[in-house]
């Protein structure tokens, strides 16, 4: 029986231990573990010049391209380059999120705009928003314009079809609660669409802002004149392999950093829903 009780204290005490906040930090120190383990292997393998079938004896070392972004940080054009790409996007992806909600609202929501706006949105979704360059360059006076057109492209489809979705699968009874109560139809938008459908908003989100970057880095590439991007690009084609890195770097960085705060900002608009099992 002691031994019973001493056990039960046991797991009481490690339950205790355990708390929400222990783990978060666990889950941010292992995260920080995996990042320099990764940095590690990258700086044995390219110090010793390691040729298994992969040849990493090519690529600049870690200290290389260390070096390489201290010299960009400590010059004007790395900020004039990362202010152009963020201006891009956030351009593009904003006008992305509002007409995407919007025109997924209503293909849920209205017959009518499932048979007129539907069947174009679904022959132009397929289209890979890199393939529109072409015509971005035809249609737009300027090449900004162009970059911005194709980011909200990118970026509508994914928010556009999650919205839509979202809105498709709302319980009928809320709806029909809201009308037995004698609200009107602007009563059930306000009160159970958009409420109901921000988890699936907010997930076309963070889809939407990935694709997004993806073509807007391309794009730059292609026809830009500034952004980071293009500064990539530039590396690339004067060999200069640890700025090309320098490059990957900061996009893969920006592009954490814009995910993570819509990933933030969908949570604290939703902070209604339950996550018992997303804080374990």
């Amino acid at each position: 029986m002691t031994a019973v009780v001493d056990k039960s204290v046991g797991l009481a005490e490690e339950e205790a231990a355990d708390t929400p906040t222990t783990r978060r930090w666990r889950s941010r120190l292992l995260r920080g573990i995996s990042v320099l383990a990764a940095v590690g292997l990258w700086q044995l393998l390219t110090a010793h010049d390691v040729r298994i079938w992969l040849r990493f004896d090519t690529l600049p070392a870690v200290t290389d391209v260390l070096a390489a972004f201290g010299a960009q940080l400590r010059g004007d054009l790395f900020y004039l380059d990362l202010a152009q790409s963020l201006l891009r996007i956030l351009t593009g992806f904003g006008l992305a999120a509002v007409i995407g909600v919007i025109v997924g609202v209503a293909l849920g929501r209205s017959s009518m705009a499932a048979d007129t706006i539907g069947p174009l949105a679904e022959l132009a979704r397929p289209i890979p928003a890199i393939a529109v360059v072409p015509v971005a360059i035809l249609l737009f006076p300027s090449d900004e314009a162009g970059i911005v057109f194709i980011t909200f492209v990118a970026a509508f489809f994914p928010i556009m079809v999650s919205t839509r979705h979202a809105v498709r699968a709302l319980p009928t009874l809320w709806e029909d609660s809201v009308r037995t109560l004698g609200g009107s139809r602007w009563d059930v938008l306000a009160r159970v669409v958009l409420p109901g459908i921000l988890p699936g908003v907010f997930s076309g989100l963070s889809v939407g802002l990935g694709v997004a970057w993806i073509c807007v880095i391309s794009a730059e590439m292609i026809s830009g004149r500034l952004g980071v991007g293009y500064r990539t690009w530039q590396a690339y084609t004067i060999v200069d392999y640890p700025g090309v890195f320098v490059g990957m770097i900061t996009i893969g960085v920006l592009g954490f950093v814009t995910s993570g705060a819509v990933e933030l900002l969908g949570r604290r608009v939703t902070r209604w829903l339950p996550r018992g099992e997303e804080q374990r």
